[in-house]
Formats: C-alpha cells, sequence, structure tokens
C-alpha cells in the first residue's frame, strides 16, 4: 500500500472515532439536562404558545400574562423574564400545536425525533463525500456544539436547514419552483436565511424565487391575519425589546461594532456583497449560491444565537460539495473547531472565522475560471447565430425561402 492511501485510512479512522466520542458525549450531555430539569428548553414555550393560541386565540399567543399562566399549568415552575419569554413567529406555535394533544414529556421527545430526522435529513442531501466520509459528516454533526445545542433546545433552526437542503436538492433536480417553495421552513426562524431567497434571484434562478415568494409570502399573510391587529403589536413590541437585549447580538458584528449605525451598514454592506457574490458563482454550480446566502445572513443579521451556527456549517457542506481545495477543507475544520471552543475564547473568533469565510467565497469568485470563459463563449456564439439570421431576412421583413428553385 502507498503511503498516500495509508494515511488518508489513518485520517479516516482518527476522524471517525473523534466525531464518534464527541457524538456520544453530547448525547449524553442532552439526556442528563432533560434529566436535570424537562422544561429547561425553548420547546416548553412554544408548546404553551401553541395551547394558548387554540384556548384563546392565535392573536393572543404573545400575551405575558397568558404565558405565564400557561407556563404554571404544565407545571414548568418557569418565571417569564427578558430571556424567558414566547417571541417566535407564529408558525411555531402551530408546528407545535398538534402536539399538545399529548403529555409534555411525550411531546417533547415527539418534537425531539422530528428535529433528529430534520437533521438527518440535512446530512442526506447536502453532505459531502461518499461512504464512510458522509458517516463521520454525520457523526460529526450530531457531535457539534451548535447542533446539539439547538437539539437540546428544541429549536425549530435546525428544520429551516433542511428547508435550505431540500431547496438545494430540487434545485439539483431542475425542479426549481418547488425549490423555491421548499424555503418555506425560513418562516419559523427568517434571519437564519433570510438571504437564500434573494441569492436565488441574483444568480437568475427565477422560477426558484417565484416559489420561495409564494410559499414564504402565504405564511406571512396567514400570520397575519391570525394574530390580527392586536397580535401584530405585540408581537412588534416582543420583537423590538429582544433586539435591545445584547446577549441576541453576542455573534453578531454588533459584538464587535457596537449596536450603531455603523454596525447596521456594515451588515448591509456585506448582504449586498454575499448577493453579488452569488451572481458572480452563478454559472460555477448552484452549491456557492447557497453558501453566499447563508453566510451573508449569519454575518447580516443583527439577531444570532450559538445555536444558529448550524448554518453555518451546512454553508461549508455546500462549499465542501463544490470541490473546493484542500486547504479550504483545513479551514472549514478549523472553524468548526472555533465554534466549539467558544466558551473558552468567547464569540469575537467566531465572527472572525465568518468573515474568513466570506473572504473565501470572494475569493472564490474573484478568481478567474474557464467556466466563465465558456459560458461568455457560449452566448456570444449564440448572439452571432442571431445576428447571421438577422442578416438573412430580406429588407421588407419576410424571410428568405429554405429551398430556392429556379423556373
Amino acid at each position: 500500500m502507498s503511503p498516500s492511501p495509508r494515511w488518508r485510512n489513518l485520517g479516516t479512522a482518527a476522524g471517525a472515532v473523534t466525531a464518534g466520542l464527541f457524538a456520544i458525549f453530547d448525547l449524553y450531555q442532552w439526556a442528563s439536562a432533560y434529566a436535570a430539569d424537562h422544561f429547561h428548553n425553548d420547546f416548553t414555550f412554544y408548546y404553551a404558545a401553541a395551547r394558548i393560541g387554540l384556548g384563546h386565540g392565535w392573536g393572543s399567543i404573545y400575551d405575558l400574562g397568558l404565558q405565564q399562566a400557561e407556563l404554571n399549568a404544565i407545571g414548568s415552575r418557569i418565571t417569564i423574564a427578558e430571556l424567558a419569554r414566547y417571541i417566535s413567529p407564529p408558525p411555531v406555535a402551530w408546528s407545535a400545536a398538534p402536539l399538545t394533544a399529548l403529555p409534555y414529556p411525550a411531546a417533547y421527545w415527539t418534537w425531539s425525533a422530528l428535529l433528529l430526522a430534520a437533521l438527518g435529513l440535512t446530512w442526506y442531501l447536502a453532505a459531502p463525500g461518499s461512504g464512510r466520509a458522509r458517516v463521520i459528516h454525520l457523526a460529526a454533526a450530531v457531535g457539534w456544539l451548535p447542533a446539539i445545542y439547538a437539539l437540546q433546545l428544541g429549536q425549530p433552526g435546525l428544520f429551516v436547514a433542511l428547508g435550505v437542503a431540500g431547496s438545494y436538492a430540487l434545485l439539483r433536480a431542475n425542479r426549481p419552483l418547488w425549490a423555491g417553495l421548499a424555503l418555506a421552513p425560513l418562516v419559523l426562524k427568517p434571519q437564519l436565511a433570510f438571504l437564500v431567497p434573494a441569492a436565488l434571484l441574483a444568480a437568475r434562478q427565477d422560477r426558484a424565487f417565484l416559489g420561495s415568494l409564494l410559499g414564504l409570502g402565504a405564511l406571512a399573510v396567514a400570520s397575519a391575519v391570525a394574530l390580527g391587529s392586536g397580535g401584530l403589536a405585540a408581537y412588534e413590541a416582543r420583537l423590538a425589546f429582544a433586539a435591545g437585549m445584547p446577549v441576541n447580538r453576542e455573534f453578531t458584528l454588533a459584538y464587535l461594532l457596537g449596536a450603531t449605525s455603523l454596525a447596521r451598514a456594515v451588515q448591509v454592506i456585506i448582504a449586498l456583497w454575499a448577493l453579488a457574490l452569488a451572481y458572480r458563482l452563478r454559472h460555477r454550480g448552484i452549491e456557492w449560491l447557497f453558501a453566499c446566502g447563508l453566510v451573508g445572513s449569519m454575518l447580516a443579521t443583527p439577531y444570532v444565537h450559538l445555536d444558529d451556527l448550524v448554518m453555518l456549517g451546512l454553508a461549508g457542506w455546500f462549499c465542501l460539495r463544490a470541490g473546493t481545495p484542500m486547504w479550504t477543507r483545513a479551514y472549514a475544520l478549523a472553524v468548526v473547531v472555533v465554534i466549539e471552543g467558544v466558551a473558552i475564547w468567547g464569540p469575537a473568533p467566531v465572527i472572525a472565522s465568518e468573515l474568513g469565510f466570506l473572504a473565501l467565497l470572494s475569493i472564490a469568485a474573484l478568481k478567474h475560471d474557464d467556466r466563465d470563459t465558456q459560458q461568455d463563449g457560449a452566448e456570444a456564439k449564440h448572439d452571432g447565430r442571431l445576428q447571421r439570421n438577422r442578416e438573412h431576412l430580406s429588407v421588407d421583413g419576410q424571410a428568405e425561402a429554405v429551398d430556392v428553385r429556379q423556373a
């Protein structure tokens, strides 16, 4: 056996063992956290909001008094506080509504099973590689801090990730309208991937963009109708309050630049730049446009928590599927480690790694690619044929006959 395959096999084995151990440890931590306090998670608030909506009307789900009453009714012993309240969009409560027929523990584990299924399907649709390498990616995903934290909290971000991965798979299968409709789960946590539909438009995937407008628009209208004017006012008040909490900005550029107009301006510039990159990379594979949309969303959003960083992992999978050089794989591993150790070195290196990710996308977009030249040449050739066809038209605008016989 040559040295290269031997070292490759050793690396694969080391990766498998490391990923497996982290996955087992994280699953143990999840079970321990639930055993210590069944209600210390965000699903508790989704469950309570669903009960409020079914019992008092969906326009009441942001009523803090009713939230406290429902939390007491299910025996949570949670007191409404700055970070302990329901502020998610109405579709999150709608998603939990069928589970209110179950006792809370059964509802929580049913929801958790759905999240695990979403993670597994996202891996199936988006993870790179084949064979053992793909299995290692799955174990690594379960063992990664943002993913296990999302599972522990019951956060719907994994449903958003599945929507993006499903959109990618459908676009690859040449089902653009359905690819856009698959982005409907973005409504559960819009801040995680809000630039993805715009990236589709920038990359001239018009039918996919139309599908996203139809799906997201329908859910937005349904939410507004269900809430009514009073519910909308309460929702806006809850969002304004959350936006003012520093903990909600720890993983955004506001952590480095402050909650200032400068930070907002930089975020707008980054969002526009990410869309420009999606346009530039449109001929190199659809993986690139999804990566641009996700990384741009993570940097431009005003509201990010640790569990939301699963979207950065999904963006990394897309880039690896695009066939990036080996050194970019090393960078992806470094980003995983930086986020895994956030409790040690804080948010700054995480934000820096996101900016580095955007820089790598920029290098890829600005680098000359033969496929761009071929595409431009094909378009020029097509235009040339059109011009020659026009030259065959007679003066009076009638086309020349194909076969003209002399009398």
